[in-house]
């Protein structure tokens, strides 16, 4: 496994703990995206910096993405 999606049902099941965890574990890179999604005061991101965000980091062989965000689903997956 080099290219995980943490996905669930809703906030506050667990999503960016075990992703955390499983990043130690297999020592790979974790990004949440809420880090890319939320901007200073809680303010949305701009949905092109969002996607260029999530493109970085598909641009690299392993990583662990974690967050929901639907409208982004089939970027990450692909």
């Amino acid at each position: 496994m080099e290219r995980i999606m943490v996905i669930g049902v809703s906030a506050g099941v667990g999503k960016s703990t075990f992703a955390r965890r499983l990043g130690d574990h297999l020592n790979i890179e974790v990004h949440h995206l809420d880090t890319f999604y939320w901007r200073p005061g809680w303010v949305e991101a701009p949905l092109e910096a969002f996607i260029s965000a999530q493109k970085k980091v598909l641009s690299h062989d392993k990583w662990i993405m974690e967050g929901n965000y639907s409208h982004s689903f089939n970027l990450r997956r692909s």
